[in-house]
C-alpha cells in the first residue's frame, strides 16, 4: 500500500500530483479503501462503494439511513425518467377563452398547464411572439389558469407575472436572446394588451398556441447541478412523492426498501432518509434506465468543475475537472451533507456515496473531497466522455401554432 501511503500526505492538502498518481495505479483491497473510509470521512459516516459488476468494495454505516439532503432528487429523477422517459416535454397550451374578433380574443386567454418548471421569461416571449403571428393583439378578459404553471421558478402568483410578461414586461436581456438565437421577425418586444380583470372562458375554448418545454433529460441535468428545490412539485408528474417512493422500492436489491423514504422529491422534508447502499442501488438503476436510450448519468446530472452549479467549484484542478458526475445535498438544519455518483475507470464505472450526518459542512466536503480523490487514484480514474452544452434551455423548446402542418399534438401527455 505504498500508495495509500503517499496518498495520505496529499489528502488534506494539495492533490496537484494526483494525475502522477494515476498513471501508476497498483492494485487496492476493499480493507484498504474501508480503512481509508474510516479515516478520511469519519468512522461511523457513511459510505458506500461498488463497482460495476456490483462486487461491494467498501460500505461503512452502508445501511444507516440518514437524512440526505437534496440526494433526494436522484430517486425522483429515476422515477421521472422511468415514467415519462428523457425525451418527454411538458406541454403548456394557450387557447381563446372566447370567440375571436379581429385581432381580439371576446373573452380570457386561457393557459393550460402541466408544470413545466423552466417555463421563464424568454419562453413566454416565444409564446407572445407566436401569439402575436396569428393576429392577436387584444385580450378582453384578463389571462385565466388551468392546471399548474410555474413561471419563473415560482408558483405563487404566476397568472400576475405571466400576464405582465406576455404584455412585454420581461427583462431586456432576454428579447436580445430570443431575437438572436431564434431569429424572430420583429425588432420589438411583443405584447399583448389585456382587460385588467380576468373572466370566466365559459366552456368556449380554442386552441391557439402550445409551448413544448425542452426535453426532459435536460431540465433534470439543470434542476440537478443547481439542486432546485422545485423538483419537490416536480415530483407530481412522476405520479406524487408516494408514487416515486413506490416505484424505486420495488426494484430495490430485498432487504433494502426500508432503508428508502420520502417526504418530498427535493430534499427539504424532514422525514427524507436513504441509506448509503440504497443510493448506490439507485445510481446503477439510474445509469441502467439511461442506457436504454443511449445516454449516461452525464446526461442527468453535473459534472465536477465542467456543469454550472453545486459542483462547478469541486475537483477544478485539472486531475479532476470531468472525472466525478455526483449529485450534492446540503441541509444543515438537519445535519446532513452528501455526495453520490460515480467514477469512469479502465475497469468499469465506479459508484460511490458518502452521506455525512452531524459534521460541519465545509468539513463534510472536504473529507469528501479528499476521499473521492484516493478513490479516484486507487482505481485509475478517467475523465468522462463528456462535452458541455451552453446552449440556452428556451432553444431547446418548440412553440406550435395550432393546424400548422405537420404538427398532430402527438407529444401531449
Amino acid at each position: 500500500m505504498a500508495l495509500l501511503s503517499h496518498w495520505r500526505k496529499l489528502a488534506g492538502g494539495s492533490a496537484c500530483i494526483a494525475g502522477c498518481l494515476l498513471q501508476t495505479v497498483t492494485p487496492v483491497s476493499a480493507a484498504d479503501l474501508a480503512l481509508e473510509a474510516r479515516r478520511i470521512v469519519g468512522a461511523g459516516q457513511g459510505v458506500q462503494v461498488e463497482t460495476q459488476t456490483g462486487r461491494i468494495l467498501v460500505s461503512e454505516a452502508g445501511a444507516r439511513a440518514v437524512h440526505p439532503a437534496s440526494v433526494s432528487k436522484l430517486p425522483t429523477t429515476l422515477a421521472l425518467l422511468r415514467e415519462l422517459g428523457p425525451d418527454y416535454r411538458f406541454a403548456t397550451a394557450f387557447l381563446a377563452g372566447g370567440p375571436m374578433q379581429t385581432d381580439t380574443i371576446d373573452g380570457p386567454l386561457v393557459v393550460r398547464a402541466n408544470g413545466d418548471p423552466y417555463f421563464v421569461d424568454e419562453n413566454a416571449l416565444l409564446v407572445a411572439e407566436a401569439l402575436r403571428r396569428i393576429g392577436l393583439h387584444n385580450v378582453s378578459g384578463g389571462l385565466v389558469v388551468e392546471g399548474h404553471l410555474l413561471f419563473n421558478w415560482k408558483a405563487d402568483d404566476s397568472a400576475a407575472r405571466l400576464r405582465h410578461a406576455l404584455e412585454g414586461n420581461t427583462p431586456a436581456a432576454a428579447w436580445a436572446a430570443v431575437r438572436v438565437t431564434k431569429t424572430a421577425a420583429n425588432t420589438e418586444v411583443p405584447r399583448l394588451q389585456f382587460d385588467q380583470l380576468p373572466t370566466s372562458a365559459a366552456g368556449f375554448k380554442t386552441t391557439l398556441v402550445t409551448h413544448l418545454s425542452q426535453p426532459l433529460r435536460y431540465t433534470l441535468k439543470a434542476l440537478n447541478g443547481y439542486s432546485n428545490n422545485i423538483f419537490a412539485p416536480f415530483a407530481d408528474a412522476a405520479g406524487g412523492i408516494a408514487s416515486v417512493q413506490e416505484q424505486v422500492r420495488v426494484n430495490l436489491p430485498p432487504g433494502y426498501s426500508e432503508e428508502l423514504v420520502l417526504g418530498d422529491g427535493a430534499g427539504a422534508h424532514v422525514a427524507n432518509r436513504m441509506s448509503p447502499r440504497v443510493t448506490v442501488a439507485i445510481l446503477r438503476a439510474l445509469e441502467t434506465e439511461l442506457g436504454k436510450h443511449g445516454l449516461d448519468l452525464t446526461s442527468v446530472m453535473p459534472v465536477a468543475g465542467i456543469d454550472e452549479g453545486t459542483l462547478k467549484e469541486r475537483f477544478v484542478d485539472p486531475q479532476g475537472e470531468g472525472f466525478v458526475v455526483a449529485k450534492t445535498g446540503t441541509y444543515g438544519d438537519y445535519g446532513a451533507c452528501a455526495l453520490a455518483g460515480a467514477l469512469r475507470t479502465r475497469n468499469g464505472i465506479v459508484y460511490f456515496a458518502i452521506l455525512n450526518r452531524g459534521v460541519a459542512i465545509a468539513e463534510a466536503r472536504r473529507r469528501q473531497d479528499a476521499y473521492v480523490r484516493v478513490l479516484m487514484a486507487e482505481l485509475g480514474a478517467l475523465p468522462w466522455d463528456y462535452q458541455r452544452i451552453d446552449e440556452p434551455a428556451f432553444m431547446r423548446a418548440e412553440v406550435m401554432i395550432d393546424n400548422m402542418p405537420g404538427f398532430t399534438g402527438d407529444e401531449f401527455r
